[in-house]
């Protein structure tokens, strides 16, 4: 599927999600909530933009490599296309990664295609990766701020013991590569395997291209990589800026560290029922669960999550609409000088698709 074609039908879903988003939550209830939450609705989609600014550092310092002029793409089309994909993610049925083809195939033309998907495969490993040390510095939280009993010494030992297990996933990835295993192990699944095989067979170059650029980061780029982590890992923080800021809207005497346990909280639940197009539902139940183990009532969950819900119907209206324009993004030639071009004008042949890193 072609980029065009990738923008009309994600464009048409997320026409028809916030349709679907509005009308179940009712155009009333939004205004209402809205107006209940005053000024502080400011801050709340501010703080979001806050968090795409720093989502976008992280991607283009993965993206930008010294001896590769081509990938010094301005911050602007980076900045684009991270608050466009994730737009579209907040609307894609089940596991919710239709923004990362879309991040393939606007880089693509500038990048090749090896450059473009390592560059959105490490940048998207990385944003989990982030998740899994901010839910372990959350046990960390909970242990200082939250009276524990039998329960959540169960639930604190059960979360360090898989993020630990994920980290180590994460860390073996970034040592030996992602792609060329993900194929092997899809050959064995049956009814997909033969499908499998050929795609791999067929793509075997890209896939070692890209497993090699995934282990370059870690083992050549390693400030890079810390780099991307460090930006990754504030965003996650300054997410708990949102739940704050509305407990300060409705009086809820919440402090910072307890809105930072909510935050992961609710966030580790929904992502366990992954599944669900804008978390229908799930992030509600997470937040409501979040509150009450903090000793706040499980109903102010629902007004929240309200309101977290307006501000991802805000950006998904913001992220659609980048989608549909065109970024000049400065370039720098041969020579060194510094010229403006679109940022998918560049034939794949002028940019080495087939390049090794």
């Amino acid at each position: 599927m072609n980029s065009k074609a990738y923008k009309a039908l994600f464009m048409a879903i997320g026409i028809l999600s916030l349709g679907y988003m509005i009308y179940g939550t009712g155009p009333l209830v939004i205004w209402e909530n809205i107006n209940r939450t005053g000024i502080w609705f400011i801050p709340v989609i501010g703080s979001w933009l806050v968090i795409y600014v720093l989502n976008a550092l992280a991607f283009r310092a993965i993206i930008r490599e010294k001896n590769m002029p081509e990938t010094d793409l301005s911050f602007w089309a980076v900045l684009k296309l991270t608050i466009s994909g994730y737009a579209i993610n907040y609307i894609t049925p089940f596991v919710a990664l239709g923004g990362e083809p879309y991040r393939i195939l606007e880089l693509k033309p500038a990048l090749g295609i090896q450059k473009a998907t390592s560059s959105v495969l490490l940048y998207s490993l990385m944003h989990m990766f982030s998740h899994v040390i901010f839910w372990l510095a959350s046990i960390v939280l909970i242990v200082a701020v939250v009276p524990l009993n039998n329960v959540m010494l169960l639930g604190c030992g059960l979360l360090l013991i898989t993020g630990l297990i994920l980290g180590y996933w994460f860390i073996n990835v970034y040592k030996k590569g992602f792609t060329v295993s993900t194929f092997k192990l899809l050959e064995k699944i049956p009814f997909i395997k033969t499908k499998a095989r050929e795609f791999a067979l067929k793509n075997a170059e890209t896939l070692y291209e890209v497993d090699d650029q995934i282990r370059i980061l870690y083992a050549e780029r390693r400030n890079i990589f810390y780099l991307s982590l460090f930006y990754e890992f504030t965003a996650r923080v300054i997410g708990c800026a949102e739940i704050y800021f509305t407990a300060l809207a409705i009086g809820l005497g919440m402090s910072l560290p307890e809105s930072l346990i909510i935050s992961s909280g609710s966030s580790l639940f929904a992502n366990l029922i992954f599944f669900f197009p804008m978390q229908l539902g799930t992030r509600e139940g997470g937040l409501a669960l979040a509150l009450s183990s903090v000793g706040f009532a499980a109903s102010q969950g629902i007004f929240i999550g309200i309101v977290m819900r307006i501000r991802e119907i805000f950006w998904i209206i913001i992220g659609l609409a980048l989608m549909n324009k065109k970024t000049k993004n400065n370039k720098v030639n041969k020579e060194g000088e510094v010229f403006e071009e679109d940022l998918k004008a560049v034939p794949i042949g002028v940019t080495g698709e087939s390049r090794r890193l």
